[in-house]
């Protein structure tokens, strides 16, 4: 589907949701180095497992009130929530004030998510979502790649200045969802009775009985588990591939049959890595998913689950660096057929009137996997590189089976309806 052809609504997320991704980038690799310095790594690290919890419920808030009073109002909210923390970041001259608008402003991005990715299984067509879902993680990939190097001049040297930015850039973000975005939430699937529902107290309680109904759903449930597992080995990018790179792959020349080659530390080594990885998002994610766009959720999911599990493990079988690139490749094409079709597959299997609901629930996920994923470093301590590899090369195969026990349970569903 051509980007020509998408709705305006589409068009207008695409560029500010583009933009903003490239100055989120600038700053974020850097705030667990910016509190750490502040108040201590011992500090930091426990301060940083707290941000993913207040994501998650408003994640589920989020998406629940998408469901209730539409996309586009639960979307500015979100964008003006993270505009003032911005602007209060800038202006702070406290670290914790500095970490309460940082709290506050994934807070935000939590808020606008699930209703962003409800409003875009609103307006495409099923056939048409993964590319459009692609395309949508493409924009972001790009600023992935620029917004670190970017970030590690501008966010040490003129914080201020770039925190203004981001205040600035989603201020005319929000204005321009105000004035150019319509309502997209079908309008039929409205509370049946809402005046029973004007209460607090009533909108919660309505809110976590359909997350109640949800989490009951055991298709969702496995589908869920599925996530988690799967995660876990894609997740590892960020987590012991840095330390192992660092502390166990030596500096070798980047042409070893060229002479005059540069020589790469293990610190440059994993940093080319990380940027080889987004790049290859950036340049293949379109053109992968349109490849796979016949191809069944259940084989795709599959295919991901192995290619991140099996590539991630051959990390540990040679040090060279062109293998390691190799390989990078393998586990970085497991991650990025897995995303759009994540996506596609909740927009399509949710009820309409619970979508944004189910794409809130859906950050289970990533918040557990989040959790569980660091747990490689800490073993790490006491198990050798191959120990951790096939750790999670189990975890990457528990998902396959996973996942192949979710699809027949869910054609035998679909089946009998």
């Amino acid at each position: 589907m051509q980007i020509r052809l998408w709705n305006h609504n589409l068009k207008v997320r695409l560029i500010g949701e583009a933009l903003f991704n490239m100055l989120f980038w600038m700053y974020f690799p850097f705030i667990t180095v910016y509190f750490g310095a502040a108040l201590g790594n011992h500090i930091a690290g426990m301060l940083m497992a707290i941000p993913p919890i207040f994501s998650l419920l408003g994640s589920l808030l989020g998406g629940a009130l998408a469901d209730r009073l539409g996309r586009r109002p639960v979307m500015l909210l979100g964008a003006s929530l993270q505009t003032v923390m911005f602007a209060l970041f800038a202006v702070s001259s406290s670290h914790w004030i500095d970490y309460a608008a940082f709290i506050g402003i994934g807070l935000g991005g939590a808020f606008y998510r699930p209703a962003s990715t409800a409003m875009v299984a609103d307006l495409v067509p099923t056939q048409h979502r993964r590319e459009v879902f692609a395309t949508f993680v493409t924009a972001n990939n790009v600023g992935s790649v620029l917004g670190p190097a970017l970030g590690a001049v501008f966010f040490f040297h003129y914080r201020q200045e770039l925190l203004w930015t981001c205040a600035a850039v989603l201020l005319l973000y929000t204005i321009a969802l105000f004035t150019t975005v319509h309502e997209t939430f079908p309008r039929m699937t409205m509370a049946k009775n809402p005046a029973d529902s004007t209460t607090i107290a009533n909108v919660w309680k309505e809110q976590w009985k359909g997350y109640g109904i949800i989490f009951r759903d055991h298709v969702f449930l496995i589908y869920t588990l599925a996530g988690i597992f799967a995660l876990v080995p894609i997740m590892q990018l960020d987590l012991y591939l840095s330390v192992y790179v660092i502390h166990h792959v030596p500096a070798q020349p980047l042409f070893p049959w060229h002479g005059d080659s540069p020589l790469l530390s293990s610190t440059e080594i994993y940093g080319w890595l990380l940027g080889f990885n987004g790049l290859l998002f950036v340049l293949f994610i379109l053109p992968v998913t349109k490849w796979l766009q016949h191809w069944r959720d259940r084989n795709v999911f599959i295919l991901s689950s192995l290619l991140s599990g099996v590539g991630t493990f051959a990390l540990g079988l040679n040090t060279h660096f062109w293998f390691l690139f190799i390989v990078t490749i393998i586990f970085t094409f497991g991650e990025m057929v897995r995303s759009p079709v994540t996506q596609s597959f909740i927009a399509r299997y949710a009820p309409e009137h619970a979508r944004g609901q189910y794409m809130g629930a859906d950050s289970l996920q990533g918040t557990i996997g989040k959790f569980l994923a660091p747990l490689t470093v800490t073993l790490s301590n006491w198990v050798p590189p191959m120990g951790i590899f096939s750790i999670i090369l189990v975890f990457a195969l528990i998902s396959v089976g996973l996942y192949v026990w979710l699809f027949r349970i869910y054609v035998e569903e679909s089946a009998e309806e």
